[in-house]
């Protein structure tokens, strides 16, 4: 049936998920392995949240609100907008593809960065369109594979829809200050819609790091997209957004799907807003575990590329696919980026204290 595909599908490769635990137990025997792969929450989801997803199961029969007044009434209120500039995701991935899907075709390109977040291709080539890849920094003039702005702008023609920005960016973990930033979305066509991809976040802490919603004002053309899969740890129940001028969330929501976020990821977002110790407390784990796990990364030796993010790249200095290989038989999930265009390189998550520990420690073996 792979013939009768459209062609941007019959040439896609599908994102490949973070190995899960279960499978990695199934196939090598292996018990209280640590998976630090997908850049999820360590701390899991707040006891607010767990107390709001106990009370949702009285309405377990019934439709969730497909306007999620609630969900989008708190996140107005948290971003200082009108609900109509807000659009609701199966994960902030579901808004990157309502995008794709509102605003490209086989005549239309994206713009994006070598090293970018594996959705905005995959996106782009499921609808047929051209994907325009800008080269990232070299080292030299910015961060080793971060964003180039002004390649990703040379790169926008006149067939450009679209113009996809990871800040951060997965799986490199490099930011874009404001001020640069600001001007790269002045400088792009008002027809071009700026998704500017900020999953991220919350993890953040750098002087000339940019809110981008607060900008929406000055650009009907600009969309910023969020997550609660990361610093708010509900990953498994898929729900994000993305912010705008309303008349651009009108677009998306005519073809986003009725339902798309269900009523427990709709109770759990509207408990993780409210409840701002457990993030904090999520946001300091993780500085401190990635000041541990680049200590570590100093003490083996490791290059690695600073990220400001809730994950971090490390060279291995060899064929990274072998040294995921040998960590999995020492019990411990990390992510090869190969297919970013980094084989050499491991992305490997922030943990809890002991969890980053049996990663260092289990990296020094392999290695040796």
């Amino acid at each position: 049936m792979l013939e009768s595909a459209i062609p941007g599908v019959q040439a896609l490769r599908p994102y490949a998920p973070g190995k899960p635990l279960s499978e990695l137990e199934r196939e090598y025997g292996i018990r209280d392995a640590v998976k630090l792969a997908s850049n999820e929450n360590p701390l899991g989801p707040s006891e607010k949240v767990l107390a709001a997803l106990r009370g949702g199961f009285d309405e377990l029969a019934r439709y969730p609100d497909g306007n999620g007044f609630e969900l989008k009434a708190k996140l107005a209120r948290r971003h200082g907008v009108a609900p109509e500039c807000i659009t609701l995701g199966n994960g902030s991935n579901d808004v990157l593809e309502l995008v794709a899907r509102a605003f490209l075709s086989p005549q239309t390109s994206a713009v994006f960065s070598a090293h970018a977040f594996a959705v905005y291709p995959i996106v782009t080539q499921a609808i047929g369109a051209r994907s325009r890849v800008a080269a990232a920094h070299n080292g030299s003039r910015g961060p080793l594979f971060g964003h180039d702005l002004d390649a990703m702008l040379a790169q926008i023609d006149d067939d450009t829809r679209v113009v996809f920005i990871a800040n951060p960016n997965n799986p490199t973990g490099t930011w874009l200050p404001g001020r640069s930033l600001r001007a790269f979305v002045e400088a792009v066509p008002a027809n071009v819609v700026v998704v500017i991809d900020e999953a991220y976040f919350e993890y953040v802490d750098e002087a000339d790091y940019p809110d981008s919603s607060r900008w929406l004002n000055d650009f009907p053309n600009l969309l910023v997209t969020r997550t609660f899969s990361k610093a708010y740890g509900l990953a498994s129940l898929r729900v994000g957004y993305g912010i705008s001028q309303p008349e651009l969330a009108d677009v998306l929501n005519r073809v986003r799907q009725p339902f798309n976020v269900n009523s427990f990821a709709q109770l759990a977002a509207c408990a993780a807003l409210d409840d701002r110790e457990h993030l904090a407390r999520a946001v300091e784990v993780n500085r401190a575990g990635m000041a541990q796990l680049v200590a570590g990364f100093n003490e083996l030796t490791l290059p690695f590329i600073p990220s400001v993010g809730n994950f971090v790249a490390v060279d291995t200095g060899r064929d990274a696919a072998d040294v995921y290989e040998a960590l999995l038989r020492e019990g411990v999930i990390v992510r090869p980026v190969d297919n970013y265009g980094m084989p050499g390189y491991l992305r490997i998550s922030v943990g809890l204290e002991h969890e980053n520990r049996r990663c260092l420690d289990a990296l020094g073996k392999v290695l040796a």
